[in-house]
This record gives C-alpha cells, structure tokens and sequence, in this order.
C-alpha cells in the first residue's frame, strides 16, 4: 500500500491510497466536501516591512522618516492623525531603546505591519528589561514615552504590548486600527 501523505493510521474499507480521479457523486457512505473557496487577494497596501538601526540618537528621526515615507509610499488609507499619531509612537518607543537598551542590544529593528483594517507598529531589542508606563510626575521632564504610546493607542481604539522575545530581548508594538474611533 502505497502512502500518499494521509499517515500509516488505518483507511477506509476499499480506500488505496492512491489518487482518483475527480467524480460527480461521492463513493457510498462517503460526505461530498465542499470545494476549497478561494482566498481574499491582498488590498495593495497590506505587507510587512522591517529594518534595522544602530540605537543611537540619530535613528529615531530616520525610523520616523522611514516609516512616514512606507506609509505614504504604500498608498495606506490612514487619516493625517492616525499617521502623526503611528509617528508618535514610532519616535518614542525608538528614543526608549535608544536610552535604555543600547549598552545591551547595539541595533534594534522597527517593523510595519498593515492589514485590510489596521496598522502595527513595533520596536525590537535585545535588553531583557521589560518597561513599564510610568505614571506622570509633572516634575519629571521624562519618562512618560510609554505612557503617551499607551494614551494615543488608547485614543486611536488600538491595542499596545511588550512581550519578550525568543532572544531574551523584547519587542513593544502598537496596533491601530485604520479607521480610528477617537482621533480627528
């Protein structure tokens, strides 16, 4: 008995295992399958995109450039608030692993996610600190970069995280969706 993929388990009575020939009825006892249906094409903007940068200063303006240019270039049906928003966030959470990854992950890596009806946005490192958003302290002129991220995603209906990675590091993301609820 030849296998044709289907595993060594037992087969139904009369089944060899070899390929037929497409019928009009089903075998008795057998269900008739519905044919496959056709997967959705893609919309022209939709993709993934990742790059990487060096953490130091200089790559938070050239990662928001990146991304605003991929955004427009991509043709994204994103509101001009929805974009500075994506922008917002793109520098923040750069400028996050730029201070305070950098002595353990040299390079971080900013990728773009775009579905039918959504945007993702996230940085990658390789320092295993998780951060966490810090409430204000109006005394503080920083430390608020996560809070804000969070506020904005909040704002737009998205959804923001940090989760670790299989490296040790972590990759913080913010997904919004292209139709936002509260930013005009």
């Amino acid at each position: 008995m030849e296998n044709q993929g289907r595993g060594p388990g037992p087969r139904p009575e009369g089944e060899t295992g070899a390929p037929s020939e497409p019928s009009e009825t089903p075998p008795a006892g057998r269900v008739p399958q519905p044919l496959p249906q056709a997967m959705p094409q893609p919309l022209p903007y939709e993709g993934v995109w990742r790059f990487t940068a060096p953490a130091e200063d200089a790559s938070v303006p050239q990662a928001r450039h990146a991304v605003r240019d991929l955004l427009y270039r991509q043709g994204v049906p994103a509101s001009d608030d929805l974009v500075q928003g994506l922008l917002l966030i793109v520098s923040e959470l750069v400028t996050n692993a730029v201070r305070h990854a950098a002595l353990l992950s040299p390079m971080l890596a900013v990728e773009v996610a775009v579905g039918a009806e959504w945007v993702r946005v996230s940085v990658e490192d390789d320092h295993p600190y998780r951060p966490t958003a810090l409430e204000a302290d109006h005394g503080r002129t920083g430390g608020r970069g996560l809070l804000l991220v969070g506020e904005i995603t909040r704002e737009a209906g998205g959804v923001c995280e940090v989760e670790h990675t299989s490296s040790g590091g972590k990759v913080i993301w913010a997904a919004l969706p292209l139709k936002s609820v509260g930013m005009r």
